[in-house]
């Protein structure tokens, strides 16, 4: 019978981002108070699965949101580089229009591509690195099951590549809130199935799509 393996993909929680910047891979920004009741609800959610491996981004929020895990689980957590935010230009910035960056004309040369997207990492790069972790994942945790702790946007194309849908898209429409779990299912290295859940649904009151 050939071996069944779950890798999850978990987001992090609610950022403190008082000042609403796009955080990016910036240092420093850590959960905020519902961010950590986030990963602890989240934590609770995986109580009683078969987790023997995690991994996590090396941002700080993602290393926060995996901390409930690693006292869950007793295992160590792997940083794991593949698992990082998206690179983009706008980091430190405000988005949008009125005071936002996108009033300011040297921004507008790093708008002309969304479906690459010419403002930051290309969605084909992100798609690669990620599946890259997940196999990674699936190979440490073979018939078990394994977390990564990640960002709204490289889960979500990670996503899209899976399920062999385009790889641009609306930000707005993204399935992937706060302390969400994408859960991709492998027979052997075949993948089955795709799930989506949010554990922490109801605490705090933002998407926190200014870091992702």
């Amino acid at each position: 019978m050939t071996e069944k393996t779950i890798v999850h993909l978990l987001r992090h929680g609610e950022v403190h981002n008082p000042d609403g910047v796009l955080y990016g891979r910036l240092p420093g920004f850590r959960l905020s108070e519902d961010g950590n009741e986030m990963a602890k609800t989240a934590a609770k959610w995986f109580e009683g699965r078969d987790v023997t491996a995690l991994f996590s981004s090396p941002m700080q929020r993602a290393l926060e949101t995996a901390a409930p895990l690693v006292d869950t689980f007793e295992l160590p957590v792997t940083v794991d580089d593949r698992l990082i935010e998206a690179d983009n230009h706008f980091e430190g910035l405000t988005f949008g229009v009125g005071a936002g960056s996108l009033k300011r004309p040297e921004h507008w040369r790093y708008l002309w591509n969304p479906l690459r997207p010419s403002w930051g990492e290309p969605y084909t790069q992100i798609a690669r690195r990620m599946r890259s972790a997940v196999i990674a994942a699936r190979d440490a945790a073979t018939g078990h099951e394994a977390v990564c702790v990640s960002h709204q946007l490289p889960i979500w194309i990670l996503r899209l590549h899976a399920e062999h849908r385009r790889l641009w898209h609306h930000p707005g429409r993204r399935e992937c809130n706060l302390a969400s779990v994408t859960s991709l299912e492998f027979e052997g290295s075949r993948l089955v199935g795709v799930s989506y859940a949010e554990p922490a649904v109801g605490i705090g009151g933002g998407t926190g799509v200014a870091g992702a």
